[in-house]
């Protein structure tokens, strides 16, 4: 995500909240690993993130077929909003 810093103090990034908000579910493995690195860096403040992103995760498994089906696209909206709620992208 990322935040600017000026007189008014941290804000948010408004142009990375929308990027996130208008992602499309992955279609290739590689878009699977990018979004997953992106919202690992704020699995901290995302609750039970391992257990959320586990669908995600078992399509990166080696000789896994890559089949994105309903509970890695209920996944991915999961994480997704959870990125763009408030609590992730306010300053403290």
């Amino acid at each position: 995500m990322g935040h600017k810093v000026s007189k008014k103090g941290i804000e948010v990034d408004k142009a990375k909240v929308d990027l996130i908000f208008n992602l499309h579910v992955p279609s290739s493995m590689k878009q699977v690993k990018s979004f997953l690195g992106h919202a690992s860096f704020y699995r901290r403040f995302i609750r039970d993130f391992s257990k959320v992103a586990r669908p995600l995760t078992n399509l990166l498994t080696k000789n896994a077929p890559f089949v994105i089906g309903e509970s890695c696209v209920k996944a991915f909206e999961k994480l997704r909003s959870s990125l763009v709620l408030a609590p992730i992208v306010q300053p403290p």
